[in-house]
């Protein structure tokens, strides 16, 4: 029996509720992985799920119905168990777009676009007859029922009632017992981050850094995924949900990684997919158009947010079959693996080393000759899967439970040189068996693969234009500044606790943080807040560009590794641009104490200090002194606000909805962005200080910052 709390219901670790009914457990929504909570309970995992209201969580962009793994547990593992789903009519048509893509695979295919050439491509699959030989069932019904609430609210699920509370809660009722769980579900976070750096992590010419090395059924170790570094830029290949958070706290800069590998549709593939697409900086999506397809689909449907509006948060790269990509300066080719749904593998070259990515894939000889036999291949595509590249230098090989993934007694049967050039992941490691010599993946940090490498020619200068490419305020500089900064940059390097800055002294160097974290310290008023830097992040210029003494002590709070530009080099440099410009008006509106409001928003307080930074540059300061309206009901509107002092009122239909105080947010994010009428009236009361943010700024910016867009979609009534 799984213990509940004196109230009836358990709530589980990583999110959700479970109760404990004589229909067996019913589970109060489903955030990520939370069946790892489950499957070694007593009943097993529950059958029936009840949605929450809201089953999308805005602020770390993950779904709270991730049903698709209870859903093949219950069907796969549990003697072919239908998996019961309870929700509103709507919330049913949002599922099954979701479900359909990962159970089903996507219903229309035009694969030819995505070879080189097209049908006559060597290895073209046919995808609908791989699909449906891997899967044992033909319908979504067959796996998933959904249970829809009636108009009074309630649902009926053998002898237990489930009704929706006017306060959003849920009541079960199961004969004489009535428990009353919440009805709005948190996820927790959950995961090894395995040992933190004690310095910040530099990342290397090549790596490879594994996120998880295990599968989605695993309670024991995180869900596979893993990061490749080139060029000192990090690529996430099929993130894990937290996979931000883990490199937060093992002391690893998010803003190093600039790409996606996103390989299919699989929530345990492409949940941290949109996570990541909601954090710092804008990212690049390589994927083929299927993958992209089937991933748009999914999260339009979970998010309700518009194709457009999703699609303008990221950068997507399809990628041709037959035809390189270039990403971080590698050389990579993709390929169909064999899998239920469309699912990519890929191989890379970079300088002398080359490495092979299986994805989610099944490789064992004598299944691809009984699929060939049966027709499920053509011949092309039965000497593509066959003839396997044994010979990179490094094989990502994934392992698992026929006949969706490889046997791994079958990569153990391979010959000793081959096994010791294989990684095994998507594996728990109490199946791993003994006396091979294949290697296990390391999760963590620490035990980041760094292979053997023939530097490229020019490094030094690539890294140095890469750290002036991440730098805001150089954005959309000639290439000559490019030649001009690589002539007068120095690098200086400071160790932990030592002082770099010291206050009231003369400016005479702007800083860029190559690697670490500083601290300032004595900063005066409520700017005392303590304020942190790091790496691509800038500091010294207000000095420089007002002639003023130094504002605060800055600490060096690790080692560091800072590039400076001596002072009058730095005022040649930035001549002819809108910076000593910029830099004056940065300067001066941080002395309205930016940093403090910001900081302590309930709407902006998760920025970094590299996005308040670029908020702070395009904000401008105004004082209402009599009652107005800022924004008008059913106008349309060009500039958004956010108070730094007294109130703003919310109205709608001329009754009050909202107070709006310091740090809140005020206007509509989508309505300002497209230019469509608000749905509300905002009105400031006399002796309120705004920020000013234009319409025009506000767009730039979040196309910078697309995790944003979504902390300011603000919902008022």
């Amino acid at each position: 029996m799984v213990s509940s709390e004196p109230n009836g219901f358990t709530a589980l670790p990583r999110g959700g509720y479970l109760v404990d009914t004589s229909e067996g457990y019913i589970q109060i929504g489903s955030p990520p992985e939370t069946i790892k909570d489950t499957m070694g309970l007593e009943k097993k995992t529950p059958l029936v799920f009840v949605l929450p209201n809201k089953f999308f969580h805005v602020e770390k962009g993950i779904s709270i119905a991730e049903l698709e793994f209870p859903i093949y547990f219950n069907f796969f593992f549990r003697g072919g168990k239908k998996t019961f789903i309870v929700c509103s009519a709507e919330q049913k048509e949002q599922l099954t777009i979701v479900l359909g893509e990962s159970l089903m695979g996507p219903q229309e295919l035009n694969l030819a676009s995505e070879f080189i050439d097209g049908t006559e491509s060597f290895g073209f699959p046919d995808i609908k007859a791989e699909m449906a030989h891997f899967r044992s069932y033909k319908t979504m019904e067959e796996v998933v029922e959904f249970v829809l609430f009636d108009e009074n609210h309630k649902a009926q699920f053998g002898k237990i009632t489930i009704e929706q509370l006017p306060s959003n809660e849920f009541l079960i009722v199961d004969g004489d017992k009535k428990i009353k769980t919440p009805g709005e579900v948190d996820f927790h976070v959950k995961y090894d981050i395995g040992k933190r750096l004690e310095e910040p992590f530099q990342p290397p010419i090549i790596g490879i850094t594994c996120l998880g090395p295990s599968h989605g059924f695993d309670p024991t170790d995180n869900t596979s995924g893993f990061i490749i570094w080139l060029n000192g830029q990090g690529i996430m290949v099929d993130p894990p949900v937290n996979s931000t958070e883990w490199l937060r706290e093992s002391n690893v800069n998010p803003k190093f990684i600039n790409s996606i590998i996103l390989t299919h549709c699989h929530a345990d593939h492409d949940a941290g997919t949109f996570q990541k697409i909601l954090e710092e900086s804008k990212i690049t999506i390589y994927a083929t158009a299927t993958v992209m397809e089937s991933f748009l689909k999914k999260y339009c449907s979970l998010t309700k947010i518009p194709r457009r509006e999703i699609t303008d948060l990221f950068d997507f790269i399809p990628v041709v079959i037959g035809r390189p990509t270039i990403i971080n300066g590698g050389e990579f080719y993709f390929h169909y693996a064999l899998h239920s749904i469309p699912s990519v593998g890929f191989e890379f070259f970079f300088q002398d080393q080359s490495f092979y990515y299986t994805s989610d894939h099944l490789n064992d000889p004598e299944a691809l000759e009984e699929m060939y036999k049966k027709g499920v291949f053509p011949e092309t595509r039965y000497q593509f899967l066959k003839d396997f590249p044994w010979d990179r230098k490094i094989i990502y090989h994934e392992a698992g439970v026929p006949p969706l993934h490889t046997k791994i007694s079958y990569l153990a049967s391979l010959p000793e040189e081959v096994q010791k050039r294989i990684t095994v992941y998507h594996i728990a490691a109490k199946d791993m068996p003994e006396g091979t010599h294949l290697t296990l993946a390391k999760f963590g940090i620490e035990n980041t693969l760094y292979p053997e490498i023939t530097p490229p020619k020019h490094q030094e200068a690539f890294q140095l234009l890469e750290i002036l490419s991440q730098i805001d305020i150089f954005s959309g500089f000639p290439i000559e500044k490019a030649k001009e900064f690589l002539q007068i940059v120095k690098e200086e390097k400071f160790r932990r606790g030592e002082q770099i800055i010291k206050k009231g002294t003369h400016g005479d160097r702007f800083f860029i943080i190559a690697s670490g974290n500083v601290r300032f310290e004595g900063l005066s008023g409520d700017q005392a807040a303590v304020k942190r830097y790091g790496t691509y992040e800038y500091f010294g210029e207000a000095s420089l560009i007002l002639d003023t003494a130094r504002q605060a002590d800055v600490y060096a709070e690790t080692d560091v590794v800072a590039l400076t530009i001596e002072k009058t080099r730095f005022f040649q440099f930035i001549r002819g641009s809108k910076l000593h410009e910029n830099l004056t008006k940065l300067n001066s509106i941080r002395e309205t104490n930016t940093w403090k409001t910001l900081t302590e928003s309930q709407t902006f307080r998760g920025l970094t200090s590299y996005q308040v930074t670029q908020l702070e540059l395009i904000l401008k300061l105004e004082t209402v002194k009599k009652e107005v309206a800022l924004i008008e009901e059913g106008q349309t509107f060009h500039n958004a606000f956010i108070v730094r002092s007294g109130t703003v009122v919310v109205m709608q239909n001329h009754k009050t909805i909202r107070e709006l105080g310091p740090g809140d947010f005020v206007g509509e994010i989508y309505s300002l962005t497209k230019n469509l009428p608000s749905n509300f009236s905002f009105v400031a009361w006399p002796g309120t200080e705004l920020y000013v943010l234009s319409e025009e700024d506000a767009i730039q910016y979040i196309k910078k910052n697309p995790g944003v867009y979504m902390k300011l979609n603000t919902v008022y009534n």
